[in-house]
């Protein structure tokens, strides 16, 4: 049994907003694996980030980010909740770090929803294709295809992807981290890349 320190508890309590109380009890139940534990609290309804989704993001800023090269720039439009969190040093580091993010990857789309269906289809086809000509048998073939697709929108929509400073996190968990910490629902609303040449 792992040894469930008070700088874990904090650190489990800082990312989802919820009490010390339950903090220790999910890293208890998950034998101290933050993200174990963070599902834990999920799963139970318990993690405040998760209620706080579904309220209205009418508030927020666009923030612009231009490489430092010159060559790629960004603009992203973050939504929250009200004018003050919108204010504050933490949310345009946030949308600095996003902005950065899209930079760097070039994703295609928010989420995995927002991806274009003929491209999906496409990326169907041809991980289909292969499958069929490196000779995988029928009944794998669509497991072929299903893993493709999940990996395909893991490295092409923005939230799913991994952080370009730590890979152990995806940019959804980033911004679920963000939403604990400053109380309120955070959006990004939508993004565009703009790079020399393109």
């Amino acid at each position: 049994m792992a040894e469930i320190t008070a700088a874990l508890v904090k650190e489990l309590r800082e990312r989802t907003g919820v009490g010390m109380m339950e903090c220790r009890k999910a890293l208890a139940e998950s034998n101290g694996d933050m993200d174990a534990a963070i599902k834990y609290l999920r799963e139970r309804g318990i993690s405040k980030a998760d209620a706080k989704a579904a309220r209205d993001t009418r508030e927020g800023i666009i923030y612009s980010y231009i490489h430092f090269n010159f060559k790629v720039g960004v603009l992203i439009e973050l939504n929250c909740e009200t004018d003050f969190v919108a204010r504050t040093d933490a949310f345009k580091a946030l949308a600095k770090e996003l902005a950065m993010q899209i930079a760097a990857t070039n994703p295609l789309a928010i989420g995995k929803e927002q991806v274009d269906p003929g491209i999906i289809a496409r990326e169907q086809e041809i991980a289909r294709n292969k499958a069929i000509n490196d000779g995988k048998k029928p009944e794998i073939v669509d497991r072929i295809v299903e893993g493709h697709i999940r990996k395909f929108c893991e490295e092409n929509t923005l939230l799913e992807q991994e952080l370009i400073k730590d890979q152990n996190r995806t940019v959804k968990s980033l911004i679920t981290d963000a939403i604990a910490a400053m109380g309120e629902n955070i959006q990004v609303a939508r993004f565009t890349r703009y790079s020399i040449g393109s």
